[in-house]
């Protein structure tokens, strides 16, 4: 069943978050740790984050570096087939244009296409940290259009090379990213609709959200998509604060605003204990009224917070 399948035969909003493959060289167990404090609230699916390659430094004899460029998050796709194998729980694997070449993207297709995994999220993913803008690497896609059109075709029966394949089973699904406070590249939130709409129509069956704090704008921007003839779930995705410090990096990072209360009671908090309480209770209040409003399902971002999402989803679920 896809994605949509599985939020739409829910009769109650339906839960889901998402995780990231070890760092390179640890164990998977990490992973495990998290879903087996998480699956007691059902989740419909179980998202995994994909990482691009970045320039290093390596230290050489004779006080020399060498610049070498490294992943440090490989295995999505393993992690995928070792979560669906372990848990029987839908695994959706972030398919991204950042870092990889459209060869690269054809054989972890082949890869997820012989594993049965065949829900993914598509995104354009980040710049690398050395450049000041977003680059594709050579043969890579510059958009996550573009990338969805390879899949397209991948599902259409072609290769690359547009040789005619006998390997396909289940064609692939997809959802795409929407940002209820607009992408920090977009110019404006009409253009970055415009580019929401298109990637709907090209094939995305639902839109998951970049992080908010704010309710309302979440509510705002389902209208928006709505106006604008976007007719697939739209998921919110959210995420509680566990430190202190994420008043301002989240801000930062993310580009999203924090709204004057919650940012108003952070600013009180003394320590990351405290700041972490503050953040379970916003959660717990945004989840609650998203819930109450009917929205198909929530998906949470737990990176660091998988305790805090547990007690949200215990107050909620």
């Amino acid at each position: 069943m896809s994605v949509v399948d599985l939020i739409s035969g829910q009769q109650s909003t339906a839960f889901s978050f998402e995780v990231l493959p070890p760092l390179k060289g640890n164990s998977i167990e990490k992973v495990f740790a998290t879903i087996d404090r998480l699956r007691e609230f059902d989740p419909k699916y179980i998202n995994i984050t994909t990482h691009r390659s970045e320039m290093v430094y390596k230290d050489m004899e004779g006080g020399l570096y060498k610049r070498i460029s490294e992943r440090t998050r490989p295995g999505t796709v393993a992690v995928a087939a070792a979560i669906q194998n372990k848990y029987q729980i839908p695994a959706v694997p972030h398919l991204i244009c950042s870092g990889f070449s459209q060869s690269e993207t054809e054989y972890a297709l082949i890869d997820l296409s012989f594993l049965g995994i065949c829900d993914l999220l598509i995104l354009r993913g980040d710049k690398a940290k050395h450049e000041n803008k977003f680059i594709p690497v050579s043969d890579g896609h510059a958009h996550a259009i573009d990338l969805q059109q390879q899949v397209n075709r991948f599902n259409e029966g072609y290769f690359l090379d547009g040789s005619k394949m006998s390997l396909l089973n289940t064609p692939f699904t997809y959802g795409v990213a929407g940002y209820p406070e607009k992408h920090d590249e977009a110019p404006n939130l009409e253009s970055d609709l415009k580019y929401l709409k298109a990637k709907v129509a090209a094939g995305a069956s639902y839109v998951v959200t970049q992080m908010f704090f704010d309710n309302a704008k979440y509510f705002a921007f389902v209208d928006r998509c709505r106006a604008e003839g976007i007719t697939v779930p739209i998921i919110p995705g959210i995420k509680p604060v566990v430190l202190a410090n994420q008043l301002t990096v989240l801000p930062k990072v993310f580009h999203v605003d924090l709204p004057e209360p919650l940012a108003l009671e952070l600013q009180k908090c003394k320590n990351d204990q405290e700041a972490k309480e503050v953040g379970v209770e916003w959660c717990t209040m945004q989840a609650r009224e998203l819930k109450a409003k009917g929205v198909p399902s929530i998906h949470f971002y737990s990176l660091m917070a998988t305790e805090s999402v547990a007690r949200v989803a215990q107050a909620v679920y």
